[in-house]
């Protein structure tokens, strides 16, 4: 099969990525109970993991035996499955999320366990289904079980993958929203139902938030920035509310400011409210939930941009900068 591989990220990913034609095709496990989908893969998208993990040097190759091909979120069509599936038949359209492995997306097949897709149903495009798995697990897991309806929500990054997601997500559960981002964001976060609009160019994000007072219920971070966010959530957020880290810079600075927030206690000079390191988990009834509001024109899967396949390297270009609106789609296959 065609995939594209990297066997080195020195200089970053997108410099050492090339189309191999001849890549055996990942097979399906033989051992009894497993429960997995070979899936030709019609649509990938990408996410920051999918260059963050592979560029994490001797720490990735614990994960990644190189040649690997990149991408966790894809659409595709059923192709073979083990005896043990029971609930997917072949040529169902089908999407989902892998976790960081070998053989991601970004080749023409993948093996996917059965509780890490769903299948797409009419009305949602491939582009649409594809770019779901990783960003919108991740905004509903975050959001979902910790908001109750006129609830308000801060969602640090708000024009990203994860964000767009966020946003909608919490006005579909009856939330107030409130969202950084930059101006030239501003109307689409609008659009998607942000109530409140922070300026993080221009604006001091944690003044602008103490100055609030405590009257949020969640803060969900995509940003990791300002690094005093989170000790400046003792003014802004409710004693019984939550701040949940799920992005930022993935370098010596970030990794000290989140040791610090998970470990330092308050009386030591940390935060006093509840911090929660996300690990996005399968959530089969999740993907579920999401397709089903995108059928329902309640969720807009918002794409910035569609790659073809050759263009992939450009496609990380373009992620890497972080200026992205919503998500970045690849077309692998026909």
């Amino acid at each position: 099969m065609r995939a594209w591989q990297y066997s080195s990220t020195t200089g970053g990913i997108e410099k050492n990525l090339a189309i191999n034609d001849s890549v055996p095709l990942p097979t399906l496990s033989s051992r009894l109970g497993d429960a997995e989908l070979l899936v030709r893969v019609l649509v990938a998208s990408l996410n920051p993991a999918d260059y963050k993990a592979p560029e994490l040097g001797l720490v990735a190759r614990a994960v990644f035996r190189p040649p690997a091909t990149p991408g966790m979120d894809f659409c595709g069509r059923v192709v073979k499955t083990t005896q043990m599936v029971d609930d997917f038949a072949i040529g169902d359209l089908v999407f989902g999320r892998l976790g960081p492995q070998q053989h991601g997306t970004t080749g023409e097949y993948v093996v996917a366990p059965t509780k890490a897709c769903a299948r797409v149903p009419d009305g949602v495009g491939v582009d649409e289904a594809a770019a779901i798995g990783v960003a919108g697990v991740t905004a509903y897991q975050a959001i979902s079980p910790n908001v109750k309806p006129g609830d308000k929500v801060f969602i640090n990054g708000g024009s990203g993958g994860t964000g767009t997601f966020g946003i909608q997500i919490a006005k579909a559960l009856g939330c107030e929203v409130t969202v950084t981002c930059s101006p030239a964001k501003a109307d689409l976060c609008r659009s998607l139902g942000a109530d409140e609009i922070i300026d993080y160019t221009t604006t001091d994000v944690s003044q602008a938030l103490k100055a609030k007072g405590q009257v949020f219920v969640l803060v969900i971070d995509n940003a990791g920035l300002p690094h005093d966010l989170y000790k400046a959530a003792d003014d802004f957020l409710l004693p019984t509310g939550k701040y949940v880290q799920i992005g930022g810079p993935l370098n010596l600075s970030a990794i000290k400011t989140v040791t610090s927030r998970l470990l330092l206690p308050s009386f030591l000079g940390g935060g006093k409210r509840r911090y929660e390191m996300y690990n996005i988990r399968h959530g089969p009834a999740d993907l579920v939930q999401l397709v089903q509001w995108v059928a329902e024109k309640k969720i807009k899967v918002v794409v910035e941009q569609t790659y073809e396949f050759e263009d992939l390297p450009k496609a990380f270009e373009k992620l890497k900068t972080g200026r992205n609106a919503g998500k970045l789609v690849i077309h692998v296959s026909k």
